[in-house]
C-alpha cells in the first residue's frame, strides 16, 4: 500500500473527530446500574451495554478518573450516541454534560426514584431513536491524519520483542510523519528500561514529566505493596514461559513499539486526552490489557495495534483490537485470534519494513470496516482503572 496517499472512510462526528466504527452505547455510571443498561441493549439490538464494577462511594482523584473515563469513553469518534444510567442523577448527569461537549446526541437517566422498569423503558425509547439515527450515518473517506492509533503488547515473549513489537514501531515511524496521533504506555513494564524511555522524549521538560511519571509508580505502587519483588507479576508466567527472564529483557521489547525515530511530545495521566497535536504520546497506564486499552480509548484512540507472543486474547467494546504475532506457534495453535502473521521476521523471508506496510494495510483496512478477530470473536473487555480503596 502506497504511504504517498493513505486514506480510509469514517465517520466524521460533531467535534470534527474521525471514528471507524459506529456504537450507540449505554454507559452505566456505577456497577448498581449494569442491569439496567443491559436490559436496554438486550430490548434494542444494535446496541452495546459497557458493564463494569465501580462507581460507588468513590473520592478524590480515583473518582476524577473514574469520571473521566466514563466520560472519554463517550466521547470516543468510535461511538455515535449514548445512553447512560445511574442510579442518582447528579453523578449521571456529570457524565452526560461531559460527553455532550463534542456535540452528539447523549441522554442520561437516573434509576433512584423510578425502579428498573421505568428506566429502562425510557431509555431503550431514547436508544432506538439513536440507533435509527446513527444506521443512517455515510462515512466518508478521510485522511489517514485524522486516525488515532494507540498500542499495548500483552502476553510477551523472545519473538515480541524480535518481530510483533518492531513491527508496530515501523508503523508509527512511517505514520507519524503523516500527522497521525499515537500512544504507548505500560508504566511499571517499562523498568529497566526507563533511561531510555526517557531518552526519548521530544524535549528535556517532557523527559522530566515522564520520569516523575515513572518514578512515583515505582515509589507509590510497587515498592510501597510488593511482598518481595515484582517476580509474582512483572515478568508474567506467561512471559516466563515465552522465554522473558527479567522485567528488563520484558522493557527492551515493550519499547521496540515506538520504532527507531519517533519522540513522544508528551506524557499523560490515565484516560486524558492528547493536547498538543499530532504525535506520539505516552500514556501513564497500567500493563494489564484490558485496563490499559480502556484508558487509551477514553483518550479517544480509534484503533489498537496489539503485539502478543504467547497469545493474549483482548478485546474492547468500541475500539478494534489489531493483534499481531511473530510466534509461529501462537499463528499455527490460536489463529482465530490473529489478525497479522509476522513470523515470517524471524524465519529471514520478511523484513520488519515489510511487516510495517502490512500493519498500516491491516490497519487501514479495519479503518475501512474489516471486523478484527477479537470483534469477531465477541471480545469486548471493558476494564475501569480503580486507584484506590472507596470511601
Amino acid at each position: 500500500m502506497s504511504q504517498s496517499n493513505l486514506s480510509f472512510r469514517g465517520w466524521r462526528r460533531e467535534n470534527g473527530r474521525v471514528g471507524v466504527r459506529n456504537h450507540v452505547a449505554i454507559l452505566p455510571l456505577d456497577d448498581l446500574s449494569n442491569a439496567a443498561c443491559e436490559s436496554v441493549a438486550h430490548q434494542v439490538k444494535g446496541t452495546l451495554a459497557l458493564p463494569h464494577a465501580y462507581g460507588r462511594l468513590q473520592f478524590g482523584a480515583d473518582l476524577d478518573l473514574h469520571f473521566r473515563t466514563l466520560i472519554g469513553t463517550g466521547s470516543n469518534p468510535n461511538v455515535a450516541a449514548v445512553v447512560v444510567i445511574g442510579i442518582e442523577d447528579q453523578w449521571t448527569n456529570q457524565v452526560v454534560e461531559g460527553i455532550a461537549k463534542t456535540g452528539k446526541p447523549v441522554v442520561g437517566f437516573g434509576i433512584e426514584g423510578h425502579g428498573d422498569f421505568a428506566t429502562v423503558a425510557k431509555a431503550a425509547r431514547a436508544a432506538k431513536d439513536m440507533l435509527q439515527r446513527a444506521s443512517e450515518l455515510e462515512r466518508e473517506t478521510c485522511d489517514i491524519a485524522d486516525l488515532w492509533v494507540s498500542t499495548k503488547c500483552g502476553e510477551s515473549d523472545t519473538t515480541t520483542g524480535l518481530a510483533s513489537c518492531p513491527t508496530v514501531g515501523n508503523m508509527y515511524d512511517k505514520l507519524i510523519p503523516h500527522g497521525i496521533y499515537g500512544c504507548f504506555g505500560e508504566t511499571s513494564e517499562i523498568t529497566g528500561g526507563e533511561h531510555l524511555a526517557k531518552a526519548r522524549a521530544a524535549s528535556p521538560e517532557i523527559a522530566e514529566k515522564w520520569y516523575k511519571m515513572w518514578e512515583a509508580y515505582q515509589n507509590d505502587v510497587i515498592e510501597a505493596h510488593k511482598t518481595s519483588d515484582l517476580s509474582d507479576s512483572q515478568p508474567t508466567k506467561g512471559n516466563i514461559a515465552g522465554g522473558l527472564t527479567t522485567i528488563e529483557e520484558k522493557a527492551l521489547g515493550n519499547l521496540e513499539k515506538i520504532g527507531r525515530d519517533c519522540r513522544y511530545i508528551d506524557a499523560l495521566d490515565p484516560a486524558e486526552a492528547p493536547a498538543k497535536g499530532p504525535g506520539l504520546y505516552y500514556m501513564d497506564t497500567s500493563s494489564a490489557a484490558a485496563e490499559c486499552v480502556t484508558l487509551m480509548g477514553a483518550a479517544g484512540y480509534a484503533v489498537h495495534t496489539f503485539p502478543t507472543g504467547q497469545g493474549n486474547v483482548i478485546g474492547n467494546p468500541i475500539v478494534p483490537v489489531i493483534k499481531i504475532s511473530g510466534n509461529p506457534r501462537t499463528v499455527r495453535t490460536m489463529s482465530e485470534h490473529i489478525d497479522l502473521d509476522v513470523s515470517g521476521i524471524l524465519r529471514r523471508d520478511m523484513t520488519i519494513a515489510e511487516a510495517g506496510d502490512a500493519l498500516i494495510e491491516m490497519v487501514v483496512r479495519t479503518a475501512n470496516g474489516r471486523l478484527t478477530a477479537a470483534e469477531a470473536l465477541g471480545h469486548r473487555e471493558f476494564v475501569m482503572t480503580k486507584l484506590y480503596r472507596s470511601a
